[in-house]
């Protein structure tokens, strides 16, 4: 049950924060406040993949904020709507949009990855140090 309130609470908080930065960036025709969120996403998510696969495995922290915060924030429903008003006018844009999101979020998720493990590395590096 701890798992399930986890991704609830870090849920709700990625979404809150995610309808903030909806209301906070208003641009013209370029949705920026949803390819801004779902980069920063790729990037946190990245951190963490990156954190744990070689850091202490912590279950309930990995929910909270992978799948409940990162899924609360990042949007693909949005992504795709979004999307599909651009092609209604502007195929352009729309295109320019879809390459944007998918070219940034993948470069974010592998920065973060990287990362996350030069973290979980100088941590481990520490705790040795320690003994």
């Amino acid at each position: 049950m701890k798992i399930y309130s986890a991704v609830f609470i870090g849920g709700a908080l990625g979404a809150c924060l995610r309808y903030g930065l909806n209301l906070w960036i208003h641009t013209g025709q370029f949705p920026a406040a949803t390819w801004l969120e779902n980069a920063a996403g790729s990037l946190l998510l990245g951190i963490l993949t990156g954190f744990f696969m070689i850091g202490a495995k912590r279950p309930l922290l990995s929910a909270f904020l992978g799948t409940g915060f990162c899924g609360g924030f990042t949007t693909m429903s949005t992504f795709s709507k979004e999307t599909v008003m651009l092609l209604q006018g502007q195929p352009s844009l729309a295109l320019l949009y879809v390459a944007a999101s998918l070219i940034s979020g993948i470069i974010f998720a592998l920065i973060g990855v990287f990362v996350g493990r030069r973290i979980a590395g100088i941590q481990q590096r520490k705790g040795l140090q320690e003994k």
